[in-house]
């Protein structure tokens, strides 16, 4: 079993940045962020492979978001820099025994409860 717990979520304004953690316990896995705004369906983010060689990200992220890990502290990162409005949702980490096809909901077997971020136009 893991479990997955995230933080870091709150307010900032348009062009801000936020890091969100997610604290993990149990094994290591792969790991992703995805998010899910009201009304929406839940959205790849970003993924990293178990030792972090490899990283993956949604288009609409690429350049401003960066994912990491530190495995020693069995901790995963999401630095969020120059955040807009239609990044406000809540975000959830997630843990993957595989990195195959790290964008699809259904690789991960693991979810945290999720934090929000809140971009206001």
């Amino acid at each position: 079993q893991v479990q997955l717990v995230e933080s870091g979520g709150g307010l900032v304004q348009a062009g801000g940045s936020l890091r969100l953690s997610c604290a993990a316990s149990g094994r290591s896995y792969a790991m992703g962020w995805f998010r899910q705004a009201p009304g929406k369906e839940r959205e790849f983010v970003a993924a990293i492979s178990r030792v972090g060689g490899s990283t993956y990200y949604a288009d609409s992220v690429q350049g401003r978001f960066t994912i990491s890990r530190d495995n020693a502290k069995n901790t995963l990162y999401l630095q969020m820099n120059r955040l807009k409005p239609e990044d406000t949702a809540v975000y959830y980490c997630a843990a993957s025994s595989t990195y195959r096809y790290p964008w699809l909901l259904h690789e991960y077997d693991y979810w945290g409860q999720g934090t929000q971020v809140t971009v206001p136009s």
